[in-house]
């Protein structure tokens, strides 16, 4: 469940989310949101994703952060153009 807020995500996991997605908090927010996620619902998977570069990866990821989602990988990755005949 894609969250923008620590009250989301603790109300997602309440609901019976196994995934909650922490999406564009600064990384202090994130920390904080993540850290209160865990401690109520240690089983519950957190990802922290969106404005998240190589540059500012490392700011993201903590003890509480499952997985990081990283759009810059796609946004940037170069198109190809090509056909298969059988």
């Amino acid at each position: 469940v894609e969250c923008s807020s620590a009250e989301e995500a603790l109300a997602a996991a309440v609901a019976g989310a196994d995934i909650v997605l922490l999406d564009n908090l600064a990384p202090q927010e994130l920390h904080a949101a993540a850290a209160q996620v865990k401690a109520a619902h240690p089983r519950v998977t957190v990802e922290a994703s969106g404005g998240i570069v190589l540059g500012t990866l490392p700011q993201f990821l903590g003890p509480h952060i499952d997985v990081v989602s990283m759009g810059c990988l796609t946004h940037s990755a170069p198109a190809l153009d090509f056909a298969l005949r059988v």
